[in-house]
Parts: C-alpha cells; structure tokens; sequence
C-alpha cells in the first residue's frame, strides 16, 4: 500500500510500523515544532532516508489532487498528531483515516492525555477512524486498542501506552486487514470534545489537598505545572508529598533544602523536587 502521513513524532511510531510492514511512504506532511514538547526529528529523518517529499504547511485540497494525479487512488493518507483539518481526499485517495490518543468518542480534541489522568480514568485506549471532513475526531472507527490504568498513572507512562498502542493497531490490523475494516466501520455516536489545555488547567492550587496537587503535577509531567512559590512563579514537573495536620496557611513555603521547597497544602505538605523559575523559562524563550 502506498501512503502519505501526516504528523510528528509523538505518534510517529505509525508511520515506522507501516513502512516495517511493506507499505510504501510517497509524502510525508508534519509541521514546524518547537523542539521542547513537539519534535519532528525522527519522522523527518525517516522520510528523508526514503527520499520522499516533505511538507511543512498545512494540508491543502492542492496537495491530494497533486498526490492523485500521480498515484490515482491507489495511496492512503494516514494522520497520526496533525494540527489541522484535512479536506478534500475523498475521490482522490482509497482511505484516509487518523490515529487518536483516546478510546473514541470519549475525548475528542488536540490532547486529551491530560484530562485522562486528572480525571482518573480506569481505562484509556487508542482508536483509528476515517478521517472526516467536518469535524476532528469523528469518523466511523476503524480499530481501538484499550488498556488498563494505573491510580499513580503519569502524562509522561500515558503517553507510552499511548504510543505503543497506536504502534500495535498500525502494524497489526491496519497494515494487514485495513480493506476489510474499512468496509465494517462503525460510527461513533455521541462523544466529548475536550478542549487544548490552558495556562489555569496547569497552575496548582495549594488550597487544595495534597492527593489533588499531586495528580495534576502527575497530569502534566514534563509539560509541567505553574505555581506561586513565594515570590516566584515556577514550573514544577516533580513533585511528591504527604498528608498531616498543620496550621500554615496553603502556599506558605515551610522548609527548603537546596533547590526542594515544600509547601504547605490544605491537608499535609507538597514537597517541590523539580522546577525551575518562569522567569528564566520567558527569558529563554523570548531570546530564542
């Protein structure tokens, strides 16, 4: 089977899969990254070991119909981490279907790995669905792989099973049998949509109790969390904790030993392992 893919190298063990059962890349679209949270490294490295073309822009009805007037329909588009909404494939290619880090229609929307771990969930999973033109995330399901998780589950173990699973339905059922379960897919019905994270969901609330601050520090990861830590503004993307009764006001840094601060929270204490102050962070960037 030929095929494009379209993505980065958060999930870009799909396109390594495919190319490992026989298929054959003819484009590869991904996007700028910022090669802190997003790199492109490996899926760009690959693509140019195959000597085929690669896209920085988004997706245009230009680029299918140029893919078509070369392939016919004979080619898949295959999206795996793409930003954009891609029009315009049908009649000019056999399938186009995305991988999406949740088990569909639960958490629709650009990463919904976060919420999955502040929210608890038991269970996560991977689905690949038809790519749909008006609406992300949408498309009758083609396969879904889910699989259990842990209470102490973090962004960055998440994000592994996530990976690893997206891997396992590209090379297994997808490589193999994608005619056949392209033909049975069946819709999703009614589904969530969840929102890109936000600066709030990030920042710790120290009013809180120790269980809660744990579980979003979990949830973000390297991504990291935002917190007051006395006259700083910190990201934190370690951090452990106990409960135990006190009367510090939340917030209040109560001991330090070098760089480890702890902090008083509602019902115990939160000791910050691994942060760094935003302003070094915003000055970096800004420089950059």
């Amino acid at each position: 089977m030929k095929f494009a893919f379209a993505g980065i190298d958060f999930l870009g063990g799909v396109f390594e899969a495919l190319i490992e059962a026989g298929w054959t890349p003819v484009k590869l679209f991904t996007r700028a990254c910022d090669g802190i949270y997003d790199h492109n490294e490996v899926v760009v490295a690959r693509a140019r070991a195959a000597r085929i073309p690669i896209q920085l822009s988004k997706i245009h009805p230009r680029d299918i119909d140029a893919l078509n007037a070369v392939h016919g329909r004979d080619w898949a588009l295959v999206v795996a981490g793409y930003p954009w909404l891609v029009r315009g494939w049908r009649g000019k290619a056999n399938y186009a279907l995305n991988f999406h880090p949740s088990p569909l229609p639960t958490g629709r929307g650009p990463y919904p790995l976060f919420r999955a771990v502040l929210d608890g969930y038991e269970t996560w999973g991977v689905t690949a669905h038809v790519l749909a033109e008006t609406g992300f995330d949408t498309g009758d399901i083609i396969a879904q792989e889910i699989f259990p998780l842990r209470p102490g589950e973090t962004h960055e173990t998440l994000l592994a099973k996530c990976q690893m699973s997206a891997r396992r339905l590209a090379a297994g059922p997808l490589a193999r049998d994608l005619a056949h379960r392209w033909k049975r897919a069946e819709p999703q019905g009614d589904g969530s949509y969840w929102a890109r994270a936000t600066d709030a969901d990030r920042t710790l609330d120290f009013r809180q109790d120790v269980a809660a601050i744990l579980r979003r520090v979990r949830a973000f990861g390297t991504v990291e969390t935002i917190a007051r830590l006395g006259d700083v503004r910190g990201f934190i993307s370690q951090a452990d904790g106990w409960t135990e009764t006190h009367n510090h006001v939340p917030g209040t840094i109560v001991h330090r030993h070098r760089r480890h601060l702890v902090v008083a929270a509602r019902d115990g204490y939160v000791q910050i392992l691994r942060w760094s102050p935003a302003s070094l962070i915003e000055a970096a960037q800004i420089g950059r």
